[in-house]
């Protein structure tokens, strides 16, 4: 299987897992994770309309070639969330670590997805001034 191919199979599994943590967050409440009961209601909320962007961002580039930048940047945000879970669970001195072991893996594929993207097998055609004329 290409990188192209492997990197779009993990941006459409990146994309639900995030849209269903988005659809989640509405019907659930921080609290009813104990390591993130410290995080602000309002962070808590805002997370799902960024959860939402980033599921179209790594997706639209399919459909809309220009639109490719915004796979590897929804990648490098949801990493980051994933990053900020894991800062909020070690604060909060939970003694049980399998959700932030999680996190870690999602953050490990965000950033595979955004390497990939940026370095690997980018969406966008090289700029004509980074082409060497011969």
């Amino acid at each position: 299987m290409s990188v192209n191919i492997a990197l779009w199979v993990l941006q459409l599994l990146l994309a639900l897992h995030t849209a269903v943590g988005a659809f989640w967050k509405l019907s659930n409440s921080e609290q009813g994770i104990p390591a993130l009961k410290a995080m602000p209601r309002s962070v808590w909320r805002a997370m799902i309309p960024t959860e939402l962007l980033c599921s179209v961002g790594l997706l639209l580039p399919a459909v809309y070639r220009p639109s490719a930048i915004f796979a590897p940047i929804a990648a490098l945000i949801i990493a980051a969330e994933m990053l900020l879970f894991c800062i909020v669970h070690l604060r909060s001195g939970e003694a049980k670590h399998g959700s932030m072991i999680y996190w870690l893996v999602v953050a490990a594929v965000c950033l595979f997805i955004a390497y990939g993207r940026f370095v690997l097998s980018p969406l966008w055609p090289p700029s004509e001034a980074h082409i060497a004329v011969s």
